[in-house]
């Protein structure tokens, strides 16, 4: 069995992978390879069955449309979440709602986002992962409505709240969709487009509901985002596929290979043969078999091996995907799929799924990607009300359209993040692999964080002083691109090096990251006015430069010790996934 693809191999190490050797070293002996590959050599991970029903199968246009819905939610979720701020001067005028309430709604809208990431998340492993967009959609819709009748104090700060539950689908279910439809290889590159769907939202939402406030009225940022959600709702409905798939019950390039279990030793009945030596006895899965007992293939579909140690005692057959057929489309684009594991209406298993994501927060990688995540939001809260407050007066004296505007070089700089800390990486970490004889760890994607501890707080500094000493435009607008580009780097580094670490825990850690992150963030929103007014413009970006090169400097000590970091929580990964799957 290959240490590098399957978990429960005595020396499997989670976010250590083979991914272009053709040929696996066990005992000294060179085993020969049936593990699918790329046209460049690149060992798919993890391995597809034959069944038209598995995401990883579907056809280029099927995940180019599956990919763009879930980059639209992100970005539609991303913005509505940030378009309160256009309304807050007509809100304040109208019916004297004050800054410190709405300030109170973002709040809110944070601990929205970061703590229904967790109560939502086990319906995606009970029911499928759509009926979590449809419940998010739904709720935003009302926050929307809510938010476009607005006239109390209560109705800006509680429609926040199901404005914040909308994003939480895209703070962890999105990625776990995207990983179920792409490979492991291509995950960085994918991470970039849903970092620059984020960006696009939380970057244009303000600009865009700015325009909308000044040409209609407030209430239409509120109407507008109705508007999108009931279309986005449907679309949702009618034509967003199910990507949940149980590619344990199929055989794969992986299963075939599989040695059974015995006193919990992985002993073969007949292990691999080293090349150009005989195979006799052998069936093409490589076990072994008298030749008066082996079946006939044409009628023998199926291979057995033994489950999981969470599993039944009993054996179970793999099934041959080949032999499925295409889902009709009514099934694919059903609103509730159930698990294979469902029991009755899973209540106990829900809250059972509770349990095991909270044991996420023991892993320090779940740690590292909710700070570098988190804190990014935080440096986003403090430039955005330095904007709103600075910038309208003289010598500036920019319109409200001027100050929307200043988040165009934020945006510009986060796509280069994007694009260096996500496809560049994606080629760098292959290169790597190729200079470690086809390993590739999951640390290699931190190399890209060193540019960020000194281009963020670069970026930080000149804002921050240059907004208090009313420096040349040019030198602000530089320093808001290269706190874009930290955004972006962060962002897709963050995931992208979690997501590498625990390949089967994605939904979880992401959760507990989405946690991390909006707590940090619900936090820091109180207290940004009371921290600006107290130290000054100048003294505060001074610090939130240092807090940033501190946390980005953790990818060290991360690089030094992750892999033993990750050896020494194997044990918890395997058993987390094992009662996570036996729920």
């Amino acid at each position: 069995m290959d240490k590098y693809t399957n978990i429960h191999h005595p020396d499997y190490l989670p976010g250590t992978f083979n991914i272009y050797s053709s040929s696996s070293l066990e005992n000294g002996v060179i085993y020969e390879s049936s593990l699918r590959k790329t046209t460049e050599d690149v060992v798919l991970i993890p391995q597809p069955s034959e069944s038209p029903n598995d995401p990883l199968n579907w056809s280029k246009a099927r995940k180019f449309l599956h990919f763009a819905l879930m980059s639209f939610i992100t970005a539609f979720t991303a913005a509505t979440s940030n378009d309160a701020g256009a309304a807050q001067d007509s809100l304040n005028e109208f019916y004297g709602i004050s800054y410190d309430s709405m300030n109170t709604g973002a709040g809110v809208l944070f601990l929205g986002i970061g703590w229904s990431t967790l109560f939502l998340a086990p319906l995606a492993n009970l029911y499928g992962r759509k009926i979590t967009y449809i419940i998010c959609t739904a709720l935003g819709l009302a926050g929307a409505i809510w938010f476009g009748f607005a006239r109390r104090t209560s109705d800006t700060i509680w429609s926040q709240l199901f404005v914040g539950i909308s994003e939480s689908c895209a703070e962890a279910q999105v990625q776990l969709s995207l990983s179920d439809i792409f490979f492991q290889h291509q995950l960085g590159s994918v991470l970039t487009v849903y970092i620059l769907a984020t960006s696009a939202g939380t970057f244009l939402g303000p600009l865009i509901a700015g325009y909308i406030s000044a040409l209609t009225s407030f209430r239409w940022v509120g109407w507008i985002a109705a508007i999108i959600s009931g279309a986005l709702l449907i679309i949702i409905v009618f034509g967003c596929e199910e990507t949940y798939f149980d590619r344990n019950r199929y055989v794969t390039p992986v299963s075939r290979k599989a040695h059974l279990r015995s006193g919990g030793n992985y002993d073969s009945q007949c292990s691999a043969q080293p090349l150009l030596a005989s195979q006799d006895n052998c069936d093409e899965y490589g076990f072994k078999h008298d030749p008066k007992n082996v079946p006939n293939q044409k009628t023998e579909k199926t291979t057995e091996v033994e489950p999981s140690f969470n599993a039944s005692i009993e054996d179970f057959k793999l099934i041959d995907g080949s032999e499925e057929k295409l889902k009709p489309y009514y099934k694919r684009v059903a609103i509730i799929t159930k698990s294979t594991n469902l029991r009755g209406w899973g209540v106990k298993q829900y809250f059972n799924y509770l349990g095991i994501n909270m044991r996420m927060f023991l892993f320090p990688p779940v740690w590292l990607s909710g700070l570098f995540w988190g804190i990014q939001d935080v440096f986003l809260t403090f430039y955005l009300t330095t904007e709103d407050t600075y910038f309208p007066e003289a010598p500036w004296n920019y319109s409200d359209y001027g100050v929307a505007i200043m988040n165009v070089p934020t945006l510009i700089g986060a796509i280069i993040g994007c694009i260096y800390a996500g496809i560049v990486s994606d080629y760098f970490v292959l290169w790597m692999a190729r200079r470690n004889h086809g390993i590739l760890e999951a640390e290699y994607r931190l190399y890209f964080s060193f540019a960020t501890a000194i281009i963020g707080p670069a970026g930080l500094l000149m804002f921050g002083i240059g907004a208090a000493r009313q420096l040349p435009w040019q030198v602000i607008y530089v320093g808001l691109g290269f706190i874009g580009f930290s955004w972006g780097c962060s962002g897709d580094i963050a995931m992208a090096y979690l997501m590498d670490c625990y390949p089967d825990m994605i939904l979880e850690g992401m959760v507990c990251t989405a946690i991390i992150n909006n707590t940090i963030s619900c936090i820091f929103t109180f207290v940004c006015s009371y921290w600006l007014d107290a130290s000054g413009t100048e003294n505060t970006y001074i610090a939130l430069a240092v807090i940033n090169f501190g946390i980005t400097m953790l990818a060290v000590p991360m690089f030094i010790w992750g892999k033993k970091i990750r050896q020494a929580t194997r044990k918890w990964y395997i058993r987390s996934v094992g009662v996570r799957d036996g729920v």
